[in-house]
């Protein structure tokens, strides 16, 4: 692919007649061809300057160009599970203008999203959703409501959530012209773990092919050598899984594939026999490789799943450097040092053993940690079971997808005061990934579970101390959770220090006002502080460390001792803040007059920027908490715009 020079970005002569899928129905089969190299050049060369997740749109570039020009959207419905390898279909559906605003404030999303386009029909961010969305559309279809087929594309690791195979279920049931492409890149974010995977993976010999598949005969011998080898290596089913078929067929699906993805002359036939002849449900099996066109991205372990900018040539990403470490890796390593001292100490995470830092661990202790593919739900569960076996399980999944296990925390450990410990990443808001994946609601649905204990982290050298509280308390469950990024650069402890349960810390002394900051706002109350120093103003400013149980006797003092107090959590409405409302008003110290405040997140979907200017939105930055102190102390100042 040629380069423009000037504006170092490739030539794209037939992209550049493309405004809107309609337009690719003017182009012949070559020029699809053409037109798939140019899209994934055009990819490679947003990301590179946006940052992004690159390797899941590389890998389906041929599949984009063939679905939009067989079939006809935003009539018929193209749903992308998950929605991260939707880049090469937003540049076809009109928004290649703003490629280059991916995931910035006031840009594209990095998902689909409703609101966005009228191409993006459902929107994402989570995995597994894709196949009972889109059998929502077929059946409203059935009933009258939007006309157009409905095509669901889910990846090999999304099947392994419990909700694919629902749907997938209920699909066969129904019996109703439905389509799923089954994107198989042998390859979620982490390599794919379980009997699915291996599944999949025999399938490539399978046939035989009925009158619908027969475009598709003898596929397999178009594959790449590699996989051609694991088609020759797979020829049984799973023992007792079906007699006669594939599961698929089995759940009611007309089976078709394995196809190669990135072969378009097996695609576009393909996929215009089945939007003619399909009468039923059927499901696609298409083969790829994540990264797909761009070498850096498949050299790498996880073919570029998410980077930063990076330089196209080379591939190496422009990543700041930063003299803290990352919450991430404190999490990981202080682990790791409890686990070397305990041998009950085992790790589970979903799909993330990267982003979660177990990888560390499992490098370590590769018996004792487990990925359990994107099944949050087993997550919780398996891992009660290992805390009612003995263990002492660390569960650690981001807060975002923390709450696709919510039954089984309260179901499940909760009610059984089963000591799992939960460690939960990427809590608050997480910048260009949006609101999708902002952690913004587990300290209130954590704690009003009983017998449930809540910390947060108010920096580095805290999560430390809670790693290790975590590892010694055996009474029930207990949780911590800690942003992205990088720490605040304060003293490392060695090891870390067992907390004591539903204590806090005093960090300034000061009067009239006191601030209660649970979690990392605390670096930003400190730089409030000094702002209201200078005017005169000493609060008293404490670390709360417990969410639950409160520090009941820290609160109460700090009530009888100043005129007003403020809370402030990285959370939505009833959290934290609302559990100290309520001791006070148990208490009946508001009574006797006590000025009381909460910051919490606003009540509504922030859209995706940096987490600064995130937090600048929800009016939680270190100038809107001095706003906040001024306020309750009645002294009057110009509001900020």
């Amino acid at each position: 692919m040629t380069t423009d020079q000037n504006e170092h970005r490739p030539l794209t002569p037939v992209l550049d007649r493309v405004t809107l899928p309609s337009d690719l129905k003017n182009l012949s089969d070559r020029e699809l061809r053409q037109l798939a190299d140019e899209l994934r050049a055009e990819t490679i060369s947003a990301v590179s300057v946006t940052g992004g997740h690159l390797g899941a749109g590389l890998g389906v570039v041929e599949l984009t160009v063939a679905l939009h020009a067989v079939f006809e959207a935003p009539r018929d419905k193209i749903i992308w599970d998950v929605g991260h390898q939707c880049y090469p279909h937003k540049i076809l559906t009109g928004r290649r203008d703003r490629i280059r605003t991916l995931r910035m404030e006031g840009g594209l999303s990095g998902f689909t999203k409703r609101s966005e386009s009228p191409y993006d029909p459902f929107g994402a961010g989570h995995s597994s959703t894709s196949i009972s969305a889109a059998l929502g559309f077929a059946m409203a279809r059935e009933l009258g409501g939007d006309p157009g087929d409905a095509v669901a594309v889910i990846g090999d690791g999304a099947m392994s959530a419990g909700m694919a195979f629902e749907a997938l279920n209920n699909a066969g049931d129904l019996g109703k012209r439905l389509f799923v492409v089954l994107n198989d890149n042998e390859m979620s974010i982490a390599p794919p773990t379980g009997a699915l995977s291996r599944y999949l993976t025999r399938l490539y010999a399978e046939g035989p092919f009925q009158d619908l598949k027969a475009v598709a005969k003898g596929a397999v011998g178009f594959l790449p050598q590699p996989l051609q080898e694991g088609a020759r290596r797979a020829k049984e089913m799973l023992k007792g899984m079906t007699v006669g078929g594939t599961l698929f067929e089995e759940l009611g699906f007309s089976y078709i594939g394995p196809v190669d993805g990135h072969n378009l002359d097996q695609l576009l036939p393909l996929l215009r026999t089945v939007r003619a002849r399909a009468d039923g449900p059927v499901l696609i099996h298409v083969v790829t490789r994540k990264g797909k066109g761009y070498a850096p991205a498949e050299r790498a372990a996880d073919k570029g799943h998410a980077t930063a900018k990076f330089d196209v040539q080379t591939g190496a990403q422009a990543k700041a450097k930063s003299n803290a470490p990352s919450y991430t890796s404190v999490f990981a390593k202080a682990l790791v040092d409890e686990a070397s001292r305990d041998a009950r100490i085992v790790a589970v995470t979903a799909a993330m053993p990267d982003g979660t830092g177990l990888n560390l661990f499992a490098e370590r202790f590769p018996r004792r940690c487990f990925d359990v593919g994107i099944a949050e739900q087993h997550a919780v569960t398996f891992s009660a079971g290992l805390a009612a076996g003995g263990m002492k399980p660390f569960c650690a999944l981001y807060s975002t997808f923390l709450q696709r296990g919510y039954d089984q925390i309260v179901h499940d450990v909760a009610i059984q005061r089963l000591p799992v410990r939960f460690a939960i990443d990427r809590a608050g808001l997480v910048g260009a990934d949006g609101a999708t994946h902002a952690g913004a609601y587990d300290i209130a649905f954590l704690s009003n579970l009983p017998g449930m204990v809540v910390m947060a982290a108010a920096d580095e050298a805290e999560l430390v101390h809670m790693v290790a509280t975590a590892a010694a308390y055996d009474a029930g469950p207990i949780a911590f959770r800690y942003p992205r990024g990088e720490g605040t650069g304060v003293e490392m402890p060695e090891h870390g220090e067992v907390l004591e349960i539903g204590k806090g810390r005093v960090v300034a002394e000061g009067r009239g006002v006191a601030i209660l900051s649970f979690g990392t706002r605390l670096a930003e109350v400190m730089r409030a502080r000094e702002a209201l120093l200078v005017r005169g103003i000493q609060p008293t400013i404490v670390d709360a460390r417990f969410a639950k149980p409160l520090d009941r006797d820290l609160i109460l003092r700090l009530a009888c001792t100043h005129e007003a107090l403020i809370t402030i959590e990285e959370g939505a409405v009833g959290g934290f803040g609302s559990l100290v409302a309520q001791l006070l008003s148990d208490e009946g110290v508001f009574d006797g007059g006590l000025r009381f405040r909460q910051m919490v997140l606003p009540d509504t979907f922030i859209d995706h920027a940096s987490p600064e200017a995130m937090y600048r939105e929800a009016r939680m930055s270190a100038p809107d908490i001095e706003a906040k102190v001024l306020e309750i102390l009645g002294v009057a100042v110009a509001k900020r715009a």
